[in-house]
């Protein structure tokens, strides 16, 4: 059992309450992938049927809001990842991988590359650094199981390479008529 304030065991959240954050996460996923992390908050908080306050009592700030939101997809991307562990072609189980991440910021408008391409600074929210720990573990594995399987290169970082997905990601955005355009570019990347 988590222990909270004062060392009392947390509060259990009213129905109402979780239901009212349940929607602000919907409303927040349906804004950040149409407007980006600079989504209005109160247009959030009026799509989920919540007041401003009701918003705010749950993510004080828009980070935590934006931390939210992603936590789960970045949770969901790490276990492909690890079950890309087992692919039987590193290179290909690698290129699936930042497919995935690739495709995931394009959906969320850069989301997961504005929050998480960089190192953290220092102060950055604990949870948001973990995001960002999660993501770069995960890619560092499996980068280094294709170097050691030679169909990597040996000078391949895994940093430069979700900078790269975040890239691309970014550029097929800006060209949403040329479907194949984020394939494309992430093949010419992931050519050993």
């Amino acid at each position: 059992m988590r222990i909270g304030e004062a060392g009392r065991p947390p509060l259990r959240m009213r129905a109402d309450a979780r239901d009212n954050r349940d929607r602000i996460l919907q409303a927040a996923r349906t804004a950040f992938a149409e407007h980006g992390a600079s989504a209005s908050l109160n247009k959030v908080a009026q799509q989920a049927g919540v007041g401003p306050g009701t918003l705010y009592r749950h993510f004080p700030t828009r980070q935590a809001l934006l931390v939210a939101v992603i936590s789960d997809d970045v949770d969901a991307l790490c276990a492909s990842g690890r079950d890309l562990l087992t692919h039987p072609a590193p290179d290909q189980g690698l290129r699936a991988w930042l497919r995935a991440v690739a495709g995931h910021a394009a959906t969320m408008r850069g989301l997961v590359a504005t929050q998480l391409a960089a190192e953290p600074a220092l102060g950055t929210d604990p949870a948001l650094a973990a995001c960002h720990d999660a993501i770069t573990t995960t890619g560092a594995a499996l980068v280094s199981r294709a170097q050691a399987q030679g169909t990597a290169r040996p000078d391949a970082r895994n940093a430069d390479l979700l900078k790269l997905a975040s890239a691309i990601a970014w550029a097929s955005e800006q060209a949403p008529d040329d479907e194949d355009l984020l394939d494309r570019l992430l093949a010419l990347v992931t050519c050993s």
